[in-house]
């Protein structure tokens, strides 16, 4: 699953550019806060394995309300850095890592 370049934004970890991806609107359990947020990354220059990041927190863009802020560029080089101690390797081949960050999330009832 390889990122779009239109939309995405570049990040540089540990000398290393990456480009990450924030859904620009929210998936149904999002929208309604049954679920977290979640960002993707990939290495830029060579894509191999996608990054897949559930936040702790509701997607900026739902639908009832409920206060999100940013996903800011500092807690994606959090991620992507605590995925490369958990064995996430960017250039190879195979199916998307997950990182889950979601702990504390409460979903809308």
């Amino acid at each position: 699953m390889a990122l779009a370049r239109k939309g995405s934004r570049q990040i540089v970890v540990e000398g290393t550019v990456y480009r990450w991806q924030l859904r620009r609107r929210p998936t149904y359990p999002q929208g309604l806060v049954w679920s977290p947020c979640t960002f993707a990354v990939e290495h830029a220059d060579r894509p191999g394995t996608t990054l897949v990041v559930t936040t702790g927190q509701p997607h900026p863009g739902n639908w009832i309300g409920r206060e999100a802020g940013p996903v800011l560029p500092s807690a994606v080089a959090a991620a992507v850095r605590a995925a490369l101690r958990a064995g996430w390797t960017p250039t190879a081949v195979g199916s998307a890592f997950r990182l889950d960050r979601s702990a504390g999330f409460t979903p809308s009832s």
